[in-house]
């Protein structure tokens, strides 16, 4: 049980923040913390070690966020932007458009699909984001406005 309660301190608010932005709701976040780090530790012995744990927690946590999406299927999302010069890091941060980027960020090949999740839903540094790749941080810098122009791109010829 010590190391059970060792990875939920050590990654608790790193999880929590990114199910934060997520969700856009702080009850929402909360829930889905908790659900994240259930099933964490249920597959925990399954955890083979080629990414992170902060990394494969965040992506437990995405993907039964993106789970429970379809299930809701909620409100349509508006097909167009409000201004065609919003980055996508500003339209993560609304709710009503976060999907849609998230649905393109995650059609994204690698590793323009991870650097982005990891930088805009994650709040994770160039630094942290260039050493999880064995990269520097000046590559993880590229790697994301290569993403962000792929995902507006994307979002534009949609409208």
């Amino acid at each position: 049980m010590d190391t059970v309660e060792a990875i939920y301190r050590a990654y608790f608010t790193d999880v929590y923040r990114y199910c934060m932005r997520l969700t856009g709701d702080a009850d929402a976040a909360e829930e889905l913390t908790s659900e994240t780090f259930f099933a964490a530790m249920q597959k925990l012995k399954s955890f083979r070690g080629d990414c992170e744990l902060r990394v494969w927690l965040c992506e437990i946590a995405k993907n039964r966020y993106l789970s429970e999406q379809r299930k809701r299927k909620t409100e349509p999302i508006s097909d167009t932007l409000e201004s065609p010069t919003d980055s996508p890091e500003d339209l993560a941060v609304r709710t009503d458009e976060a999907e849609r980027v998230s649905e393109a960020a995650h059609r994204l090949s690698e590793p323009y699909k991870e650097v982005f999740l990891l930088r805009v839903y994650g709040e994770m540094p160039f630094e942290n984001i260039g050493r999880l790749f064995g990269k520097t941080a000046n590559w993880a810098c590229v790697t994301f406005h290569r993403a962000k122009a792929k995902i507006k791109a994307e979002l534009e010829e949609k409208q």
